[in-house]
């Protein structure tokens, strides 16, 4: 169970955890919705970055396929391995979740296929698109890596539920 958080008091409704898992794992039908993901640099400046995202239900976990030698690796060996998150629908009634998370950082090829494809799956849905062979590609050379993000927490809110 992760906490959820009212993230505009007094605005709309907070989800519920049920409501924010389906929001992150469907982008409330809109599966090309992308996660901004923010990390702490060598100089304690913060350092955010758009991308696509596969959330697990089941597991509760956030993954992202990024490149092994990107800035944002190089922020989560070096700092800390924390990072914050957000995704949110800028269509209205205007919804999201943000949050907080610990990060795992899997270089293990075999396990990072399959979640390689199931992200490339979400937003060009088709993995003979130029893109996701790319991806996948990066992904068996070992030069793309996956991130987990295990949430701390759900800030939530939803327009949609006018109080």
């Amino acid at each position: 169970m992760v906490k959820v958080i009212d993230a505009e008091p007094g605005v709309g409704s907070p989800m519920t955890e049920e409501e924010a898992k389906n929001f992150m794992a469907n982008a409330n039908g809109n599966g090309h919705l992308l996660i901004h993901i923010g990390t702490v640099d060598d100089k304690g400046d913060p350092n955010v970055n758009p991308t696509g995202y596969y959330f697990d239900k089941n597991s509760n976990k956030i993954y992202i396929t990024t490149q092994k030698s990107s800035k944002k690796v190089h922020h989560l060996r070096t700092t800390r391995n924390t990072i914050s998150y957000c995704i949110d629908d800028p269509n209205p009634p205007y919804k999201g979740v943000r949050g907080k998370g610990k990060v795992v950082i899997h270089e293990d090829i075999n396990h990072n296929i399959p979640i390689a494809e199931k992200i490339m799956t979400r937003y060009v849905e088709s993995l003979e698109n130029p893109m996701a062979k790319w991806v996948l590609d990066e992904t068996k050379k070992g030069s793309a890596i996956i991130l987990e993000i295990i949430p701390s927490y759900y800030s939530t809110w939803d327009y949609g539920k006018a109080r």
